[in-house]
């Protein structure tokens, strides 16, 4: 079942990162019906432009019509927007807009037979330690290392309770980096963020590692380009009789230097890369490995190969941001 003009969609977040490219992959398939859901400013409102949109809604607006039962349904939600600050300290704040808020917007869903599809994160695996399998056993036991990834797991965590994860989708993006992050000031891609130190001093500064099992650089992440995680995200609308919690990330783990050496690629410049402290504020709570796995989404039968990160980077950076400094 693909999206077409017959499809009614709601994306929250719709002006932010994902779930701006989601909405244009929408648009692309067709579909015209979106009612679009977040909290403009005059950094993400850049991101509606030549999307095509059957309403807009402030997020306060739509979730106290939510809780009012006052939506008209839709056939699928896609729950995008959130505070992905991993840096927020205001548990209350961050309680309430990420994990009650998903709560209102998924217990709609199910009243409303919805399907309901929504954004999890990488950041619920803390350290690491115990690895990074979505399986439903794991789950519970994760103990990520910020605010931010408490309160995805805190709502990954009551899904599984409430045994939702037969009816809904979660999905755990890992490091997504692509076109309409701009808004994003200090959670944009380094990718982005290298792209300017480029253009501005000809030389990139990248964090040094605190950990003696990894060199300067080599820290390690699993960076999916955002066309590959809409694709992802799309499959589960595409295919309503498969739900779950899944990763959604290459499966492939690449270091900082290989990344920032593609973005020096791209730009068709030499490599030029130095290393600085990391702030005493994250050191303690930094991710050394990231990397997905991905067993759990091939054996739902989703069969895309991922973007390489060079061809990634190279699609971004040529394609978006070189256009953007013309």
């Amino acid at each position: 079942m693909n999206a077409s003009t017959k499809n009614r969609f709601i994306v929250t977040g719709a002006a932010g990162f994902i779930g701006r490219n989601l909405v244009a992959a929408l648009n692309a398939r067709g579909a015209r019906d979106v009612l679009i859901v977040d909290r403009l400013d005059a950094a993400n409102k850049l991101n509606l432009n030549d999307l095509r949109f059957s309403a807009y809604m402030d997020k306060g607006d739509f979730r106290r019509d939510i809780l009012a039962d006052k939506v008209k349904p839709v056939d699928t939600v896609f729950h995008i927007g959130a505070c992905s600050s991993t840096t927020e300290t205001d548990e209350k704040y961050i309680t309430d807009n990420n994990f009650q808020y998903t709560r209102d917007l998924c217990d709609w869903c199910l009243n409303h037979n919805t399907r309901f599809i929504y954004a999890s994160s990488a950041a619920t695996y803390g350290d690491g330690s115990l690895g990074y399998s979505d399986a439903d056993d794991i789950t519970p036991k994760l103990r990520p290392l910020n605010l931010y990834g408490w309160s995805k797991q805190n709502f990954d965590t009551w899904a599984l309770n409430n045994r939702h994860f037969n009816r809904i989708v979660g999905l755990k993006y890992f490091n997504v980096y692509g076109p309409h992050e701009d808004h994003k000031d200090d959670m944009r891609s380094v990718v982005n963020k290298a792209y300017g130190q480029i253009l501005k001093t000809d030389e990139v500064k990248l964090f040094k590692s605190y950990d003696p099992k990894y060199k300067d650089g080599e820290q390690e992440r699993d960076f999916v380009y955002v066309k590959d995680a809409v694709k992802v995200t799309l499959f589960f609308h595409d295919h309503p009789d498969v739900s779950g919690l899944f990763n959604c990330g290459t499966g492939n783990a690449r270091t900082w230097l290989d990344l920032v050496n593609a973005v020096f690629a791209a730009m068709e410049r030499k490599p030029n890369i130095s290393f600085i402290e990391m702030p005493d504020n994250i050191r303690d709570k930094y991710q050394y490995h990231t990397e997905a796995d991905v067993s759990k989404l091939r054996k739902a039968e989703y069969k895309e190969e991922f973007t390489s990160l060079e061809n990634g980077v190279r699609d971004y950076v040529q394609g978006y941001l070189a256009k953007k400094n013309v």
